[in-house]
């Protein structure tokens, strides 16, 4: 069973989802200090209105480029479904999110652009589910997505199976908690100004400045929630994840994942 492939319709359009959510992330940093940096708190609406179209056209691209059908799409529902209702499990209690092992070895499965889907997906169905709609939710959505697709990019992913993937995933679980806690801290750090001068963001502040800050914030506010992370997502991918991997690899075969199509003559 191979991973989806990405094709040069599905790389184009997962560039373009993600330039844009590395500008949504990263722009307040080069923004000058009269910006008004908190009033774009509101925008949040816009960045989640462009959003769902450039996942649709992740879809489609990775339809046109594989040949995947309705049954792809059934089980990205399937996933993103079973992914919603992991979060809650933990609540974000001290760090304790079980839903990014299930991400993480979806993503290495399906591959790249359907992982990045069913990250996104995953993380409105589950805003949904949970009341937490917010400013942050595309933020939420971008990252998540960012996530399973960096599963889908590992290498090995038609040759390397058994103790040694789950190893390979397990530290790419544990280095992609603690990446998601930072890029999700840049979101809100921006707009928190104010605090200690040492942790604060400052517009218009030279940007060695404020990275400085920001690495100080996420020392003192968040490592404590990130780290916890990366250990549940480690833990269940060590024990879980060679079952769930096979689970999934079986239900791609069945659904035909890259099937040649063959007519047969009467």
């Amino acid at each position: 069973m191979r991973a989806v492939r990405l094709g040069p319709r599905s790389v184009a359009a997962l560039a373009l989802v993600s330039a844009i959510g590395a500008v949504a992330f990263g722009w307040p940093l080069f923004a000058p200090g009269d910006s008004g940096i908190t009033t774009h708190a509101a925008d949040a609406p816009w960045l989640f209105a462009a959003l769902l179209p450039l996942l649709l056209a992740v879809v489609v691209a990775t339809i046109a480029d594989t040949g995947l059908d309705a049954k792809a799409v059934a089980m990205l529902g399937v996933l993103a479904a079973a992914g919603a209702a992991l979060r809650p499990l933990g609540a974000g209690t001290a760090g304790i999110e079980p839903m990014f092992f299930l991400m993480v070895l979806s993503g290495r499965v399906l591959g790249p652009g359907f992982g990045f889907v069913l990250g996104a997906v995953s993380m409105f169905a589950s805003a949904l589910l949970t009341g937490g709609v917010g400013p942050w939710m595309p933020f939420q959505m971008l990252a998540m997505g960012w996530v399973a697709m960096g599963a889908g990019l590992l290498p090995g992913a038609a040759r390397l199976r058994g103790r040694a993937e789950t190893l390979l995933l397990a530290g790419y679980g544990a280095v992609a908690s603690v990446a998601y806690g930072t890029v999700m801290n840049l979101q809100g750090w921006t707009l928190m100004q104010g605090m200690a001068s040492g942790i604060s963001y400052v517009p218009g502040d030279p940007l060695d400045e404020n990275l400085a800050r920001f690495v100080a914030y996420c020392l003192a506010t968040s490592l404590g929630w990130d780290l916890p992370r990366a250990v549940v997502t480690m833990v269940l991918t060590l024990t879980l994840g060679g079952a769930i991997l096979k689970a999934l690899r079986r239900a791609t075969r069945r659904a035909a994942f890259e099937a040649p199509v063959a007519f047969e003559g009467r």
